[in-house]
């Protein structure tokens, strides 16, 4: 009894030592989901023993020591931040992360850090598409590719695993993504020595050894101490420049002009030009409105040509200056790049530093000798055909229009057919108004119109005529021999009587007697009519043969018989 007895009494004491244990560890206050210090107690090949002062010690995998290397920096006896997930499992062990601990302590200095911009030591661990991982105290955070260095990179092998100064650029704690940029503390840094550099140079400050750092088609970028300048193309010269490369090499030495320095966005802008004199300032001595002088074709455009007078001084020929014979010529069918030329001054506007030129008034003007032309023959090759008119060149360069309707007198539209480029025409100038030439090809052959004053026909006279073509409402007509005057007649003018007026008992060569209806000469209009000239005889008849006879019983029908001798009882027979 006393063995057991002694056993009941150890048993007792036990469970008395957990009580009081565990009043110990409520009185500590410890609280799961929190930051606790904790003393490491042992540093193993895979685990970290640490002592948070629970009922037993807690292990850490080692992993969760070597971001940061702070493995190398760890000793028994230091005091860590952990992490306190668990007071006790189901194992009854404590539950504890540094990694976890680590994260929510960097994510709290983000959130600080990042109102104020200060910078954080970061390491890029990885490639992801469209950038990096870069961990800052165990905390991995996305770097896009273009915030790695202030320009693009082809190699970064040497940034893997290296200590780097980076800011946060943008946190969403609720989806626990960080975007970090190392570029912005480049940017910072270098804009810091810009604007201490910037302190020693002013605006007007003439540079004697700028530094040729690069070439562009619109600029030179120097290196002015440790300042990056922009030269401008339009800063070289006063003159034209094609292009900056053929006039400087990189490495070379510049003297140039301080112009402009922008405080807010560090640019400093440099000139050469500012250090010659202006060339426009004296340049009404030089040259006067309306004179004649030499000029060398710098650059040809859509829009004109321009021409160097001198070194620092061109002017602009608008292609309506180019050609007396078309207002919208290409530059380069009338001049070319380096031809020397005479030009006239048309204007000069010193102001805006514009000189406008003239190329054709150094020519003769073809239109001052054309007006000799009108009524004259000429010879002239076809350029273009459009669908009622040939346009044709000149000697002179000039261009005339050739309408269809004056190609022939029978006014064919499909005349236009027997025409094609570069052939060459004898053609009359028959008009020249606001500088538009109308030629004529027909007006060197003979009118056929002046058959009918030839022939002393008026309107009201009848006249013999060919059936030339038959139509479905009428017929086509030759009026002379030679078949140049083709009148149309129609239908309800080829009889009299409707039952005659039938095309299908007409043929090409049949004889056609027609009354001249209308007759406009000068607009070339000629109308006849069968059917009048039928009327009119029958009235002349009734007249000569009919007096008395129709009271006497006669017949219109035997009236005519009479007058045509019996022909029509013969044709009955």
């Amino acid at each position: 009894m006393a063995v057991e007895t002694g056993e009941k009494s150890q048993t007792i004491s036990q469970k008395e030592f957990e009580s009081l244990l565990n009043a110990d560890f409520k009185n500590r206050k410890l609280k799961e989901n929190e930051i606790i210090k904790a003393t490491v107690t042992e540093i193993g090949k895979n685990y970290v023993v640490v002592d948070a002062k629970a009922k037993a010690e807690a292990m850490i995998p080692i992993e969760e020591f070597k971001n940061d290397k702070e493995l190398e920096k760890l000793k028994v006896g230091s005091i860590i931040d952990v992490y306190l997930e668990r007071i006790e499992n189901f194992k009854g062990e404590i539950v504890i992360s540094r990694e976890k601990a680590r994260r929510m302590m960097t994510w709290r200095k983000m959130e600080k850090v990042f109102e104020t911009q200060e910078e954080l030591t970061g390491y890029i661990t990885g490639r992801v598409k469209g950038g990096f991982i870069c961990t800052i105290d165990g905390l991995p955070t996305f770097m896009p590719a273009s915030q790695i260095d202030v320009k693009p990179l082809k190699k970064f092998d040497h940034l893997m695993n290296t200590p780097l100064k980076v800011i946060a650029t943008r946190i969403d704690r609720s989806r626990g993504n960080v975007c970090t940029s190392r570029r912005a503390v480049l940017e910072k840094s270098k804009n810091a020595e810009i604007s201490e550099a910037l302190k020693n140079i002013n605006e007007g400050d003439i540079i004697e050894d700028a530094k040729v750092k690069a070439t562009t088609d619109w600029g030179i970028f120097l290196d002015i101490n440790g300042i990056d300048a922009l030269l401008h193309v339009s800063d070289l010269s006063y003159g034209r420049v094609k292009k900056p490369s053929e006039l400087v090499t990189i490495g070379q030495k510049l003297k140039v002009k301080i112009t402009k320095i922008d405080e807010k966005t560090k640019r400093v802008s440099a000139s050469i030009k500012a250090l010659t004199e202006d060339p426009y300032q004296n340049i009404s001595k030089k040259y006067k409105l309306g004179e004649i002088y030499d000029g060398v074709c710098t650059k040809l455009m859509d829009y004109g040509v321009f021409v160097k007078l001198e070194e620092g001084i061109e002017g602009l020929i608008h292609n309506s200056e180019l050609s007396w014979a078309n207002k919208n010529i290409q530059p380069s069918k009338v001049l070319s790049v380096s031809q020397k030329i005479k030009i006239k001054i048309v204007n000069i506007d010193i102001e805006t530093k514009r000189i406008s030129l003239s190329y054709k008034a150094t020519l003769e003007n073809p239109w001052d000798s054309l007006e000799k032309e009108i009524g004259s023959e000429i010879e002239v090759k076809v350029k273009n055909i459009t669908d009622k008119a040939i346009f044709a060149e000149l000697k002179s360069g000039l261009t005339g229009m050739l309408h269809y309707k004056e190609l022939s007198y029978d006014e064919n539209i499909e005349n236009l057919k027997k025409f094609k480029k570069n052939d060459k025409i004898k053609v009359k100038v028959i008009e020249i108004k606001d500088e538009k030439i109308r030629l004529s090809k027909r007006a060197l052959e003979k009118d056929p119109m002046d058959w009918f004053k030839e022939n002393n026909k008026r309107v009201g006279d009848v006249i013999t005529t060919r059936i030339h073509e038959i139509l479905k409402n009428g017929v086509k007509v030759s009026i002379d021999k030679n078949k140049s005057l083709i009148v149309t007649i129609k239908k309800v003018d080829l009889a009299k009587e409707a039952a005659d007026q039938r095309v299908d008992i007409f043929a090409p060569g049949n004889a056609l007697d027609a009354k001249i209806t209308e007759l406009d000469t000068s607009n070339r209009k000629i109308k006849l009519s069968v059917k009048a000239a039928q009327i009119d005889e029958e009235k002349s008849l009734i007249a000569k043969f009919g007096q008395g006879a129709t009271k006497s019983g006669a017949t219109l029908k035997g009236i005519f018989e009479k007058a045509l001798g019996g022909k029509s009882k013969k044709k009955k027979d």
